[in-house]
């Protein structure tokens, strides 16, 4: 009999495995897809020689996760490459915001009356930034607090509304770039404790930047199963669990998976049934014979670049998709250029570039023209240069990851109470109505984002139980 059986080789699924694996366990991962990856994944969508992330492509949450940090990675092929800048946020007019690697550079790009009140948010956190990030995403009930007054603090300036924090700055270029972070998540703007998510986002590039993953997102899940099976466990792909009868006989199970197929597979009937799923995303993978043509020059140099004219256009953007139940006519969109700092993702001379914008969960409609009318405005010319797309919207999503429920890569809203408590408000998010059986999702603490915690986390309540029987 194994120990423990993980259904599901997302990134989370994976680092529960390893962490299982590390400490003695018989493991074994069962996937539904040909490889493993989930949400960090790389394949030819557009045209032969063309290596685009079907997900998740930039990685400021996973270069800086506790969970990856702790674990031989590079050793199994996982390289991080930096562009120039890890974030820009272009405006109509040529000009930009940026997420420096400094915080001066940023501060700077901001203008003389936002530039302090820059400095005096983000400094007091970032010396302390490795003991933050693991406090905050190991909780709850994982670990204590290693630095409750640093966390306390953080909560005092993140658990706002993001609107409420912005008053610190005067002028539009900060207040669209902390607009634009916050957005990320697909939260409205007023939300609850979306103050914290700018500020994660901000301070993990001044940490440690906002990379890629020489050759693509896959090399980091390829490294993790790598990982794995060097400590004795196993991966089978192509194996789809429709129920716990499928599967082995083990000690512990552990779901990287949705709420809902867990509760499906594992007869919790409507144990769940009170987990909410957000808006979903359109989004467009593009072959090039070039480079963007971004108006702003920060842009050109920057790995993930934010397209939103203002604050108030993205949160018009959030609104549309989250309150009225409409696709925005001016999209916040999340783009990014891998090949501006990785060759290897494209044929000489030619790119991969990604955009996505927000839409209504489940939504059935074509964003193609939105998307690229309003690149158009930060890159002319943008259109001339497309080789060939790949458009996926919240119906594709959904049935290339059986997590993204509606389009919904987040996994579940990450808006309310909700964002810090889920998939259910308890104390012990990982543990399910069975004993043995688990979730480790990005429907658990701390959320979304490659970065591993979840599993992580996760692992900790499994190995406590294995010890208990």
């Amino acid at each position: 009999m194994l120990d423990v059986v993980v259904v599901g080789a997302g990134p989370n699924g994976l680092t529960a495995a390893v962490e299982l694996a590390r400490r003695g366990f018989s493991v074994a991962v069962f996937e539904a897809r040909s490889t493993v990856g989930g949400g960090a994944r790389t394949e030819e969508l557009t045209l032969p020689g063309f290596r685009h992330d079907p997900c998740s492509a930039a990685h400021p949450l996973a270069i800086n996760s506790p969970a990856f940090r702790a674990l031989p990675l590079e050793r199994y092929g996982l390289e991080w490459l930096h562009a120039e800048l890890p974030m820009a946020h272009p405006f109509p007019d040529g000009t930009a915001a940026v997420l420096a690697r400094t915080v001066g550079e940023t501060a700077a790009s901001f203008g003389p009356r936002d530039a302090g009140a820059y400095r005096r948010l983000i400094e007091p956190f970032l010396p302390k930034w490795d003991t933050l990030v693991r406090d905050f995403m190991s909780l709850p009930m994982t670990a204590l607090p290693r630095d409750p007054v640093t966390l306390a603090r953080f909560g005092l300036a993140g658990l706002p509304p993001s609107t409420l924090l912005m008053r610190r700055f005067r002028d539009a270029p900060a207040k669209a770039l902390f607009s634009g972070l916050v957005a990320h998540v697909m939260a409205p703007l007023g939300g609850f404790a979306t103050g914290a998510i700018g500020l994660v986002f901000a301070l993990a590039a001044h940490a440690r930047g906002w990379p890629v993953a020489r050759g693509g997102s896959q090399a980091l899940s390829d490294a993790l199963a790598g990982y794995l099976r060097d400590l004795g466990g196993s991966v089978h792909t192509d194996y789809e669990v429709k129920r716990l009868d499928d599967l082995p006989p083990a000690r512990a199970y552990v779901f990287d998976t949705s709420p809902t197929a867990l509760a499906r597979i594992a007869g919790f009937g409507n144990h769940y049934d009170g987990y909410r799923y957000g808006p979903g995303v359109f989004k467009v993978d593009y072959a090039l014979d070039g480079p963007v043509p971004w108006t702003a020059k920060e842009a050109r140099a920057a790995g993930t670049v934010q397209v939103g004219a203002s604050s108030a256009e993205i949160g018009a953007a959030l609104r549309a998709v989250s309150r009225e139940g409409r696709a925005p006519d001016k999209p916040f969109l999340i783009t990014v250029q891998p090949s501006v700092v990785d060759p290897t993702r494209a044929p000489a001379g030619k790119h991969v570039f990604w955009a996505y914008g927000h839409v209504p969960h489940g939504w059935t409609g074509d964003l193609t023209d939105t998307i690229e009318r309003q690149l158009e405005r930060f890159a002319p010319g943008f259109r001339d240069r497309v080789l060939a797309r790949a458009t996926a919207g919240p119906p594709e999503l959904a049935a290339r990851n059986a997590n993204y429920v509606g389009g919904d890569i987040a996994s579940g809203a990450a808006s309310g109470l909700q964002l810090l408590l889920r998939p259910r408000a308890t104390l012990f998010p990982y543990n399910t109505p069975h004993p043995a059986v688990f979730i480790c999702s990005s429907a658990t603490p701390p959320g979304p984002g490659v970065h591993g915690m979840p599993g992580h986390n996760a692992a900790k309540a499994v190995w406590k139980r294995l010890r208990q029987t």
